[in-house]
């Protein structure tokens, strides 16, 4: 049996950002579970494999949503990273941190440290942007490369002109000063390859002699001795295989995400005594593990285009064979790029005090509005999602089973304010698509259609085809001890238990107005001095103005 002063389960975004920050004690030794394989698939570092790496159940724990009440009845797919960097290596590439309110919402909750002037620093020193960018919001020096697309496209360009027709202003930076206005995506995407989390940090990290990686490593359950958390269980192989003990001298980390952290405590006794009696787990300690789960939920506005070429028509034939030779020579072109192109941030109405919808365009269209199969004919595409829902669901075991998928709630719409919201960016994202600058390419509305103009008609339309942003958080929330709700402290220390923490998206006490990718490594970086009990760094000096 080995031991390691820390046991991190999960190799994703934030497991990755641990693993180098941590060892950069030589005296320190970390050992890394990942119960996926290593990220060698050449898909993974291929911007364009996103396409392809969505569906690969060997890279992918291809989960499935319970049907909701308001998505029609549909189990709707909930693709997340199984392999080293975890999400980080199969996502969209985006980079998107999110509000100011957001992080000051977190501190306002009880949560001490984790306003929007103290993880600043946390964002710009895990940053190396490339491009445009204040220095009082962005970094220069970090492991991340942040890049913004260089691909200028027609469509794309007509769009944003479109946006600002409607008083949507272009924004150069929405990691800045102010999120709100439209702009190409920032992406995590240098010289035509994927930046992941494990080539950003667990790769460098793993040159080192005090850090070990163990691929194929699906863990079963945590080990305790009395309150504390000692080491860990995991099968070597997945199921079938044989089992592995590790102990940790220090800490165990969970860092598996929104579904599998809130798992793998209800496996080992922690969460609602009733789901772990129901399914013969002697209750260890009782929280809310598992409960208040949110994700951002969006409907695809899709147009069909004509005069123009659109992706659609790009990745076939000798006009991939093209694309392709681009990348292979010059690490450009088609293949180069992420799955949306440009991002927009603006107001479902006039009462919004900052900007509650979150756009993306694309020039291209999927089948039955769903990304990951393009259709033959061109098409452009407008996502549109509610920034910060109220809707929660919960992740449930199925079963004692450590291999059988975790049940998945996030009752998308259950709020009535959530319904309002995503009517308002449908029939946003139409303006947009209909606007003059568009107009030489646009053919018609192919969803939700020109026969749908009432709010009940949009939100029926939102019913039959939104589809989530993958963006799962909020499932083992932080927040004080003395409330109901939380699972962990603002240390991300396990309230009642000894040497755990969780430490990953799941701990986001609400939703942020972003992709998560960004906040989860900041969510790392930060816990990472908790853990080593550094001081934090210097909260960031923010002019009044600024409402980023």
């Amino acid at each position: 049996m080995d031991r390691f002063d820390y046991v991190i389960v999960g190799a994703g975004s934030a497991g990755c950002v641990l693993t180098s920050r941590l060892s950069e004690d030589p005296n320190t030794s970390v050992c890394v579970l990942e119960a996926g394989p290593s990220d060698w698939h050449p898909y993974i570092h291929l911007p364009a494999g996103f396409i392809k790496t969505f569906h690969m159940k060997s890279i992918n724990w291809a989960y499935q949503q319970e049907p909701g009440p308001w998505t029609g009845g549909r189990s709707i797919y909930a693709p997340r990273g199984k392999t080293l960097g975890g999400s980080s290596s199969i996502n969209g590439h985006i980079y998107n941190r999110g509000q100011r309110m957001d992080f000051d919402t977190w501190a306002q909750m009880g949560n001490r440290g984790w306003g929007y002037a103290d993880v600043l620093p946390y964002f710009r020193r895990l940053e190396k942007r490339i491009g445009e960018g204040e220095e009082t919001y962005r970094g220069r020096d970090g492991n991340l490369i942040v890049t913004t697309m260089n691909w200028r496209d027609p469509l794309c360009e007509a769009f944003m002109e479109g946006a600002v027709s409607l008083g949507i202003p272009r924004n150069p930076d929405y990691n800045g000063k102010t999120q709100e206005g439209v702009s190409y995506c920032q992406r995590t995407i240098n010289n035509g390859l994927r930046v992941s989390g494990a080539t950003a940090f667990l790769k460098p990290a793993m040159k080192r002699p005090n850090v070990h990686v163990r691929t194929h490593a699906h863990a079963t359950e945590i080990i305790f001795e009395g309150k504390r958390a000692v080491g860990v269980r995991y099968m070597k192989g997945g199921r079938g295989g044989h089992p592995v003990e590790v102990r940790a001298n220090k800490e165990v980390i969970l860092s598996g995400g929104s579904y599998n952290s809130p798992q793998l405590l209800q496996l080992s006794g922690i969460g609602s005594p009733d789901l772990l009696q129901q399914h013969g787990i002697a209750v260890r300690h009782a929280l809310p593990v598992g409960e208040g789960l949110q994700d951002h939920y969006a409907p695809r506005t899709v147009a069909r285009v004509k005069d123009i070429k659109t992706i659609n028509e790009l990745r076939r034939g000798f006009s991939l064979w093209i694309e392709a030779l681009k990348w292979a020579t010059q690490r450009k072109g088609l293949l180069s790029l992420s799955p949306t192109m440009v991002y927009c941030f603006w107001h479902s109405g006039e009462s919004a005090e900052s900007s509650d919808l979150q756009l993306t365009f694309t020039p291209a269209s999927y089948k039955e509005g769903v990304q990951g199969q393009l259709e033959d004919e061109p098409g452009m595409t407008v996502a549109s999602w509610q920034q910060r829902p109220e809707s929660r669901g919960y992740v449930r075991i199925r079963s004692s089973d450590p291999f059988a998928p975790p049940i998945i709630q996030t009752n998308y719409l259950d709020a009535e304010l959530d319904r309002r919201v995503i009517v308002g960016g449908m029939k946003l994202a139409r303006r947009l698509l209909k606007s003059a600058p568009l107009s030489p390419y646009y053919a018609y509305e192919d969803f939700p259609g020109p026969n749908v103009n009432s709010d009940d008609e949009f939100l029926a339309a939102a019913t039959e085809r939104g589809t989530t942003t993958f963006h799962p958080g909020c499932t083992c929330r932080m927040g004080p001890a003395d409330s109901t709700w939380a699972v962990v402290d603002d240390q991300l220390r396990v309230h009642g238990l000894e040497g755990l923490r969780v430490i990953d998206a799941s701990v986001m006490p609400r939703m942020i107005s972003a992709n998560l990718n960004a906040s989860t490594m900041m969510i790392a970086d930060r816990a990472s001095d908790l853990i080593r009990g550094k001081a934090p760094m210097e909260a960031a000096r923010i002019p009044e103005a600024a409402v980023a």
